[in-house]
C-alpha cells in the first residue's frame, strides 16, 4: 500500500493527478488525511518548485493610504507585498527559530549588550547597486531617529550606536538584549539603498520580485528580479495581490480562479468551501488574536472599573464557537499565550461575569450607551462579533451602541483613532516584541493608549535579563499590569484560515501569520 501511494504522490507532484484523486484513493485504503498530506509534501519536495507563470492573491487589508515605507504598514497587503521586494537581515522560520538572511552569520558579546551581523556579499538591490553594511546602518538610523513614525522606533530606541566596520555591522545597545535576532527580523526593517533615506517609498529592496505596479488598494504587481541572490525563492516569474476586502467577493475570486491564494476565510463558510472542487483550507494555529481597544487616557474609558465591566461583559467562549467556528481559543485580556516559551500558566483565565461586570459598571458611576465601531475589515467576523457582545453585555446592564464603519479608510480613520474599536494582531515572535511593538508608552501603534512607566519598566528589565526564571517572573507582572488595569480586551486567539486553490505548490503551515507569515507568493509556485 505504501508503494502505491508513494507512485500516486509522485504523480501528484508531476500534475498527473489532482490532489482530490489522490486523497480520495488514500482514504479508500484506510490513509488519514494527516498522513496523505504529508506523503504529498514529500514528494512535491523531491519533485522540486516548478518555475514560471503567475501566482495571484485576492487578500482582505488593503487600503488607499496604503504606503511601500515599511516603516508604515500596519496591515497584511502593504507587509505581504513588502515580502516579495524586501528583505531583513534575518528572518524566523516556521518552527521559531532564526534563519540568517542579508545577514549571513551574527553573534554577540556575553552580556548582550554589542551584537556583530555579517552582511552578505554578492547581493545587489533592484537599481543595481549592490548593498553594503551602509545601507543596513541607514536602515536602522532612519526607522530608529527619535521623530521617526515608524512601528520599528521602540525596538531601535534600545540602541546606544549601530556603526559599520567593514563588511559588518556593529550594534551597542543601551541594556542587553537577548531577543535582538528577532529585532533584526522585524518586516518593518527591510534594508534598502541608503536606508530608504532619499525615497522610503521607492519600494526598491533585495527581493525576488521588482515593484511593477503599486496601485493601493487595488493591486500590487511584482516582476521576477533576475539578478535574485538565492534560487529558493520567487518560483514565479510574476506575483500580483489584488485587494477583495469584502469576503464573499474575495471566495467567489476563488472559486472562479481568478486569485490562487486568499487570506481570511470565514470560519462560518470553512465547512462549506472544504468541498469546493480543487479548493484547499489551510488551517493554522498561530499567535494571531482579535481585540476590542479602549483608550486609556480618553473619557469614558479613563476609568478603569469601566474598563473592567466592559472586560467582564464579554463571552469569550460564545465568542470562540460562534465567530471563529471552534478555530481559536479563549483570550485572557494578554495579548499572549501559551506558545510563548517564557508564558505563566497559572494566571487565572477572566471569565464572563454579568455580576462583576454590573458592579464595576456602576462603580465607574458611568451611565447611558457605550460606543463601539467596528468593520468587516477590523477581522474575520467582526461584526458578528460585535453584536455578540452587545448581547452578552445587555445582560450586565450596559447598552453597547455599535456603529459600522466602511472598510475603506478603516485603519487610517478609525483604528488607533477612535477610543473603542475592535481590531486584530498578528502576533510577534517573543513577548518582547508583542509588549513592545503596542503597550510600551513610545510605542507608535499604542493604540490603547496605555501610558504606564511601571509597565515600561518591566518590560525592558525582563529585555536584558538573561536568567529565564527572573524574565519568566518580570513577563508574568507585566500581562497582570496589562489583563487587569489596561485598555485591551483580548477575548480570543485566532487560528489563520487562508485557502488555495489547484494551481498552488509548497505550500507549508506557518504560524507566525496568515498565508505562511506572509511569505506564500515567494515560497510558492504555480503546478499547472
Amino acid at each position: 500500500m505504501s508503494t502505491e501511494l508513494d507512485h500516486l504522490s509522485r504523480l501528484v507532484a508531476k500534475g498527473k493527478l489532482s490532489r482530490r484523486d489522490f486523497l480520495g484513493r488514500a482514504s479508500a485504503l484506510g490513509v488519514g488525511a494527516l498522513a496523505a498530506n504529508t506523503l504529498l509534501a514529500r514528494a512535491a519536495s523531491a519533485e522540486g518548485p516548478r518555475k514560471g507563470g503567475t501566482l495571484k492573491a485576492g487578500m482582505v487589508g488593503g487600503g488607499a493610504t496604503d504606503s511601500l515605507d515599511p516603516g508604515s504598514w500596519t496591515n497584511q497587503v502593504p507587509y505581504t507585498f513588502g515580502r516579495c521586494w524586501g528583505e531583513q537581515l534575518l528572518d524566523i522560520r516556521p518552527d521559531g527559530s532564526i534563519e540568517p538572511k542579508l545577514a549571513e552569520e551574527y553573534d554577540s558579546s556575553p552580556d548582550a549588550k554589542v551584537w556583530t551581523f555579517k552582511i552578505r556579499k554578492g547581493v545587489t538591490f533592484h537599481n543595481g547597486k549592490e548593498l553594503t553594511s551602509e545601507d543596513v546602518v541607514a536602515t536602522f538610523e532612519r526607522h530608529g531617529d527619535a521623530n521617526s513614525k515608524s512601528a520599528a522606533l521602540p525596538f531601535l530606541s534600545e540602541f546606544e550606536s549601530v556603526k559599520a566596520d567593514g563588511g559588518n555591522v556593529v550594534i551597542t545597545l543601551k541594556n542587553p538584549n537577548a531577543d535582538l535576532p528577532y529585532v533584526a527580523a522585524d518586516y518593518h526593517l527591510m534594508i534598502q539603498p541608503n536606508g530608504g533615506r532619499d525615497n522610503p517609498t521607492e519600494g526598491i529592496g533585495t527581493g525576488p520580485y521588482k515593484v511593477a505596479v503599486n496601485e493601493p488598494g487595488v493591486r500590487h504587481i511584482g516582476e521576477k528580479y533576475k539578478d535574485y541572490w538565492r534560487d529558493d525563492r520567487g518560483h514565479a516569474d510574476q506575483v500580483e495581490i489584488i485587494v477583495i476586502n469584502d469576503a464573499t467577493a474575495r471566495v467567489s475570486a476563488l472559486q472562479s480562479g481568478q486569485v490562487d491564494l486568499i487570506n481570511r476565510v470565514e470560519p462560518k463558510i470553512v465547512d462549506l468551501l472544504k468541498r469546493a472542487p480543487g479548493v484547499t483550507i489551510r488551517n493554522v494555529p498561530g499567535k494571531g488574536h482579535y481585540v476590542f481597544i479602549m483608550h486609556c487616557n480618553t473619557a469614558p474609558f479613563d476609568n478603569n472599573d469601566l474598563r473592567l465591566a466592559l472586560k467582564y461583559a464579554v463571552d469569550r467562549e460564545a465568542l470562540v464557537a460562534r465567530v471563529l467556528g471552534g478555530y481559536g481559543t479563549v483570550g485572557n485580556d494578554m495579548p499572549v499565550m501559551g506558545g510563548y516559551p517564557l508564558f505563566s500558566d497559572d494566571i487565572e483565565q477572566r471569565q464572563y461575569d454579568p455580576d462583576k461586570a454590573a458592579f464595576h459598571f456602576k462603580k465607574s458611576g458611568h451611565s447611558g450607551p457605550v460606543l463601539l465601531r467596528t468593520s468587516d475589515v477590523a477581522f474575520p467576523g467582526a461584526v458578528d462579533a460585535a453584536q455578540l457582545y452587545q448581547q452578552s453585555a445587555a445582560k450586565c446592564g450596559i447598552t453597547l451602541e455599535i456603529k459600522r464603519e466602511p472598510g475603506d479608510g478603516y485603519w487610517s480613520e478609525v483604528w488607533n483613532k477612535q477610543p473603542f474599536s475592535m481590531s486584530y494582531w498578528t502576533g510577534r515572535p517573543t513577548q518582547d516584541q508583542v509588549y513592545s511593538v503596542a503597550y510600551l508608552s513610545n510605542a507608535e501603534w499604542n493604540d490603547t493608549r496605555f501610558f504606564r512607566p511601571d509597565f515600561d519598566k518591566l518590560i525592558l528589565e525582563a529585555r536584558g535579563e538573561l536568567d529565564e526564571a527572573k524574565r519568566k517572573a518580570l513577563y508574568r507582572q507585566a500581562g497582570l499590569l496589562l489583563r487587569d488595569e489596561g485598555g485591551v480586551i483580548v477575548p480570543m486567539f485566532n487560528n489563520y484560515l487562508d485557502a488555495s486553490g489547484p494551481r498552488v505548490g509548497g505550500w507549508a503551515d506557518d504560524p507566525n501569520g496568515e498565508l505562511m507569515g506572509s511569505y506564500a507568493l515567494i515560497k510558492c509556485w504555480v503546478e499547472a
